[in-house]
């Protein structure tokens, strides 16, 4: 019983560690999965523009684009545009933590 339990054990292990080499259909592909690990412009502005207007309002912004908000909208007409979001400082990504991959250093 305990070499079934191992066989099957060791077979999870290989079947979920398992890669594959084909590329994901970009119609499977979550916002943010353009290689940068962050959402383009269009894929902000779909998520966020809820009125559909073509600009992000102080109202309709979260995150780090609600906190950064006075700094985008640099004509200051209280609307994020689809420029200013061009040009917008890109936010740096946060390491997982305890830094190399999280993980930490056994002793």
């Amino acid at each position: 019983m305990k070499k079934l339990n191992l066989i099957l054990l060791l077979a999870a292990i290989a079947i979920s560690c398992k890669s594959t080499d084909e590329p994901i259909a970009e119609s499977e592909q979550r916002p943010g999965q353009n290689g940068k690990g962050q959402p383009n412009v269009e894929e902000v502005l779909s998520k966020l523009d809820t009125n559909k207007d073509g600009k992000i309002s102080k109202e309709e912004a979260q995150g780090p684009l609600k906190n950064d908000f006075a700094k985008i909208d640099t004509d200051k007409d209280g609307f994020i545009s689809k420029e200013e979001l061009n040009n917008a400082p890109k936010p740096q990504r946060q390491g997982p933590p305890g830094g190399q991959g999280g993980q930490q250093k056994r002793q």
